[in-house]
């Protein structure tokens, strides 16, 4: 799933390297230059310079804020572009629709530093690992300020506690909301067992009225202003609130919760699929990144970055890099078909209209 800070890009960002949002249409190509579809605020802009500065290829970057309104671009192919970077359920549902090209991995060398545990991640939704490169991975958890709960957080049963009426953030996002709802209740967060989505849809209905706001990159905001008790969220958004309030905890629910895997894909469409390739292979260099994962926070599977990483905090961070070895029921989300997001969303609707 994307796990980021919905789009706000800078000034200057843009006037060096973005294009505009409608998409890079086949009159608008160029050759010496790479085409980037990623989500906002997921790279260090200095990098786009030193790519360009190191190869000689320009970077036309664009950014989605979510994989819904990236996908129907790429479906469509009225934008092209070299490089994407989707979410793992995504992912699985455009090799399905037959919307990617096989990578050429010897052009991408620096993928040794890819740890294999990420990479045999991926196979979940590229079986063959023939499509995807990993860029970011992390966990979805509950964020708590130690100032106003008391009691030990490892559960998300704590999410329907009434003590904490109006001070529970929830995500609003389909997957994510019925996630913590599954497995609450003992179910996988990939579940198609109908009496098992309407048991996470009653269990939503009677949160509700604990709920301040669904909200996605609010909760970031709100926790670190002291607005709010609990939140669930990303862990790359908890590592940053934890910084700006020293009050903040994260925890990873003991029922288990959802392992995302963002990875960087080629289009079948794509026109400049060496400078791609040179792009990729740059982003897997274990020194930027690191500079990269300094920027965004997100966590890295490359783990040769890590001894390039200044930061001792951000490098020991728990946050960051949790010891997965503890954790027995870590999921990646599915592309579960359209009849099942259909009903999901319908699900969805049916909670927040309650």
């Amino acid at each position: 799933m994307i796990k980021k800070l919905i789009c706000v890009v800078l000034a200057a960002f843009i006037a060096i390297s973005a294009s505009t949002s409608c998409g890079i249409s086949k009159a608008e190509r160029s050759e010496n230059v790479v085409y980037v579809y990623n989500a906002g605020e997921y790279i260090d802009p200095d990098l786009l310079d030193q790519f360009t500065a190191e190869t000689g290829i320009q970077v036309v970057y664009d950014e989605f804020e979510s994989n819904e309104i990236m996908y129907p671009k790429i479906e469509s192919g009225a934008a092209v572009y070299d490089v994407v970077c989707p979410s793992d359920y995504m992912i699985e549902k455009m090799i399905k629709k037959d919307l990617l090209q096989p990578i050429d991995y010897s052009k991408i060398p620096n993928i040794k530093n890819i740890g294999d545990y990420y990479i045999e991640q991926s196979r979940s939704f590229d079986p063959e690992h023939k499509y995807t490169v990993p860029y970011c991975w992390g966990t979805v958890g509950i964020l708590y300020n130690k100032t106003m709960v008391s009691e030990k957080v490892d559960s998300w049963d704590i999410l329907w506690d009434e003590k904490y009426k109006n001070e529970i953030l929830m995500q609003d996002s389909v997957r994510d909301a019925f996630m913590v709802s599954l497995m609450d209740l003992g179910y996988s967060c990939n579940s198609l067992d109908h009496d098992e989505i309407e048991a996470a849809t009653e269990r939503l209905k009677a949160q509700k009225h604990l709920v301040q706001a669904y909200v996605v990159d609010q909760v970031r905001d709100k926790m670190i202003g002291n607005e709010a008790a609990l939140g669930v969220i990303y862990s790359g958004e908890a590592l940053y609130t934890q910084s700006q309030n020293p009050d903040l905890e994260y925890v990873i629910p003991k029922e288990g919760t959802n392992l995302w895997l963002d990875c960087w894909v080629m289009p079948k469409n794509a026109k400049n699929v060496e400078n791609g390739l040179k792009f990729l292979n740059f982003l897997c260099d274990a020194k930027v990144a690191a500079k990269n994962f300094e920027y965004i926070t997100y966590s890295t599977p490359n783990e040769a970055c890590r001894d390039y990483i200044e930061d001792e905090d951000l490098k020991n961070s728990e946050t960051a890099f949790p010891d997965l070895s503890k954790y027995t029921n870590l999921e990646t989300y599915h592309y579960l078909g359209d009849t099942a997001d259909k009903y999901l969303n319908g699900m969805w609707r049916e909670v927040k209209s309650y």
